[in-house]
């Protein structure tokens, strides 16, 4: 039998869940594509439809997802594009229903933004730049930050531990990881005191929604402390000279709102890493989920760590590099 806390998250639970707050469905329900928490589209009899997301249990507080929520809200206060979660009657944003916190969102429709075009990486660094501007005003009190130790270090230190590690290569990967962790730190100083703000932390194609009249900007599960270039590096391709192109034209977007520091650009290849890092320690942290195994058939094999040496060592040639040039 599943023991694992999702599995007593039913189709009905779900349902009467949203109904709890006054909604009528009409039994439609949709799972979307969602794994570190569990997200519905759910069918209103009015014809409308709502989203429902599910909170993974004990892996926010209600404080840190009320921050999660404020921050949000604030953003749309201010006309920025952020599905910000909806208030229920009360004035609550973040309810509890069977065991599970849950909050509700508007469905917005949209499709992955078309990255490889100057005028939306332009628009994206403008709505970047406003919502980094708000960002800057205040800190979180109870978000992490986003840093070496928190996505590297602690990270790195899980997997090795995991035992998830084919037996063959956990030494090379241990030796190569360490390695390249080493040459983030010395990237991430040559950045100086990099300035951390409330950023969106999770700012992927995945998590914009593109209209015709622009970005909407979804998922703030991840919003943290971070430095501001953590929100612009995933817009770019991946190649330095593409990169560099592409750089130019989500900065000329952002300053129009908001300063950009040019030292940060020395943590384009140290966050990519940690990225790597933190991504592998989250499968390995959710392994006990039913959904991840099916979802990453491919996670324990020789094939995939072989792979993470290959890229770490990429990377660690790629952290030798000098950063990306400020566009003038």
């Amino acid at each position: 039998m599943d023991a694992h806390p999702y599995a007593a998250l039913t189709p009905d639970l779900a349902l009467d869940a949203i109904e709890s707050l006054g909604h009528r469905c009409d039994g439609r329900l949709l799972a979307l594509n969602s794994y570190e928490n569990r997200v519905f589209l759910a069918g209103l009899e009015d014809g409308g439809a709502l989203v429902a997301k599910f909170y993974r249990p004990g892996r926010w507080t209600d404080a840190q997802i009320l921050e999660e929520h404020a921050f949000a809200a604030e953003l749309a206060e201010r006309e920025i594009p952020v599905v910000a979660p909806l208030a229920a009657a009360d004035g609550k944003s973040l309810n509890d229903f069977g065991g599970f916190r849950f909050a509700l969102f508007p469905k917005r429709p949209g499709r992955a933004p078309e990255l490889d075009r100057d005028e939306t990486l332009l628009i994206m660094g403008r709505f970047l730049g406003r919502i980094h501007a708000v960002g800057a005003l205040v800190p979180f009190r109870h978000r992490p930050r986003l840093d070496i130790a928190t996505f590297g270090r602690e990270p790195l230190d899980f997997l090795l531990g995991s035992g998830l590690l084919p037996p063959d290569l956990a030494a090379t990967y241990q030796s190569v990881a360490r390695d390249t962790l080493a040459r983030v730190e010395n990237a991430w100083g040559r950045a100086g005191a990099p300035r951390f703000i409330r950023a969106h932390g999770d700012c992927h194609a995945g998590n914009v929604l593109w209209t015709s009249e622009g970005p909407h900007f979804v998922d703030l599960d991840d919003c943290r402390m971070a430095p501001a270039v953590q929100d612009l590096w995933m817009l770019l391709p991946g190649e330095r000279g593409a990169d560099q192109s592409a750089l130019a034209q989500v900065l000329r977007g952002y300053r129009e709102f908001c300063d950009f520091n040019p030292a940060e650009l020395a943590l384009i290849e140290p966050l990519r890493t940690l990225r790597m890092l933190h991504y592998s320690a989250w499968i390995a942290r959710r392994w006990d989920d039913p959904a991840f195994p099916a979802a990453f058939p491919w996670f324990g094999t020789q094939r995939y760590w072989q792979d993470q040496i290959l890229q770490l060592r990429e990377q660690a040639a790629a952290l030798d590099e000098p950063p990306l040039e400020m566009p003038g």
